[in-house]
């Protein structure tokens, strides 16, 4: 199975997010976009302890993000770096940023589904 990043099916367009995502044998691939400025914290409100509840493998494409964990800890990921996030953090944008990443499906179309509702 494969697809062009460009021909992933769209989930969720709203407020300069992007997410095209397909599930494929239990994962979740999707280029994910997020535009300069942008700060999911608001965003996850309602979801456990308001951090984001699904791990992600992914690389950055292009531009850069800084995560928070639940712990406090932070770090920035920049274009060409390879990246794991385990569940529990929230993410804000310092410059527009794309990546294609990998997560659990259920996990993952949970919080696409309640990320279209925060953005509705």
């Amino acid at each position: 199975m494969h697809a062009s990043r460009d021909r992933l099916p769209s989930r969720l367009e709203a407020g300069g997010v992007c997410i095209q995502a397909e599930d494929w044998g239990g994962w979740n691939v999707a280029r994910i976009r997020f535009p300069r400025g942008a700060d999911a914290t608001p965003l996850l409100e309602g979801l456990p302890d308001d951090l984001c509840p699904c791990p992600h493998w992914g690389t950055v494409l292009r531009g850069s993000i800084r995560v928070r964990y639940a712990d406090g800890r932070e770090e920035i990921v920049r274009a060409g770096d390879a990246y794991y996030w385990p569940p529990g953090h929230t993410v804000r944008v310092a410059e527009d940023y794309e990546s294609l990443e990998f997560s659990p499906s259920g996990p993952m179309n949970a919080l696409i589904e309640h990320l279209a509702k925060k953005l509705a």
